[in-house]
């Protein structure tokens, strides 16, 4: 299962890498690769694909940290609803983009305002639901109150939104929109968001067998052995990094933490020590190809890649809610 999902994305990436404006054969991509690793940039494909890869790459760790997430939340919430954004962090962080975009800011400046922002609601959200985050009541009547706190921050940071777009210039509002949207054209490598999401991944593996019990039986947990309370807060800041991190990157992309663990869930089943890096993994293949898809779908323009996970998300997810229905 594992070795199939790695081949998988590499081939995800082989894929990225060929297709475009300007095709690659497999022998241009070969020999443009061993330029790259030789530390030389002269030829076309070479300058082709050190673009093209560094954008499948930073496409990858996003949708593996959103996918990551989604399966993060639905444990933490218990609910196969829940997503990377249903809390608000994806709204904190568009109002420190689009604020940062609003007074001019850009490149580094708008990921540190997007990234900040998203901590910020996650800040806020932690205080409000701290005593929920304990585990003090049930975990089923904490989880729909911790949900909607979140909802409420969610519309909170969605009013603030509609104010800044409404004071936006026309020479920036394209520029805010396909930020929201999610669009990678302008995203730039950057080594703290691998770093961050191998520490996550790292941390959520070795509570996987703790996860399983929350998510199945959290009123128990405590006479199974298992600090629920801990393990709440530490997924909650688990889930938090990864969504402030991904929407810093490439703003918000939908369907990616929703679809991608209900997909896996299918079919390799709920036991988080497979479901957590299988996701993972298929979360960033996902992303990798409707990226490349965007880039060429109606090329030479390109599309933001959250119209493009959309339009495939939406009817996979009905597909998804009606088979989840007939269980």
């Amino acid at each position: 299962m594992m070795t199939g999902m790695l081949l998988l994305s590499v081939a995800s990436l082989v894929f990225a890498c060929l297709i475009g404006s300007v095709s690659l054969s497999l022998t241009d991509l070969w020999g443009a690769l061993k330029e790259l690793m030789q530390g030389q940039s002269t030829g076309l494909a070479t300058s082709v694909l050190e673009l093209r890869l560094f954008r499948a790459s930073t496409g990858f760790v996003t949708g593996a940290s959103l996918a990551l997430s989604g399966v993060l939340m639905q444990a933490l919430l218990r609910n196969p609803l829940a997503d990377p954004y249903v809390l608000g962090l994806s709204g904190g962080a568009s109002v420190g983009a689009l604020s940062c975009l609003l007074f001019a800011g850009a490149g580094i400046l708008v990921d540190v305002c997007a990234f900040g922002g998203a901590l910020s609601v996650a800040a806020i959200l932690f205080g409000l639901a701290y005593r929920d985050l304990r585990g003090h009541g049930s975990a089923e009547g904490s989880a729909p109150l911790l949900l909607l706190t979140g909802v409420i921050m969610a519309a909170g940071c969605g009013a603030v939104v509609t104010l800044l777009l409404s004071l936006a210039s026309d020479s920036s509002l394209r520029g805010m929109v396909f930020w929201m949207i999610g669009d990678l054209a302008n995203a730039q490598p950057r080594y703290f968001v691998w770093i961050l999401f191998a520490l996550v991944l790292l941390t959520v593996l070795k509570n996987a067998r703790a996860i399983n019990i929350l998510a199945m039986h959290a009123d128990n947990a405590k006479t199974l052995g298992v600090d629920i309370g801990r393990l709440r807060q530490s997924l909650f800041l688990c889930a938090a990094l990864l969504t402030a991190s991904a929407v810093s990157t490439a703003g918000s992309i939908g369907f990616v933490g929703l679809i991608v663990p209900h997909a896996c869930r299918f079919k390799w089943g709920s036991d988080h020590r497979f479901l957590i890096p299988v996701a993972s993994l298929a979360g960033g293949c996902f992303l990798v190809v409707a990226d490349a898809l965007a880039r060429t779908v109606v090329s030479p323009h390109q599309l933001p890649v959250g119209v493009i996970t959309a339009v495939i998300g939406v009817p996979v997810f009905l597909l998804q809610l009606h088979r989840l229905r007939r269980i």
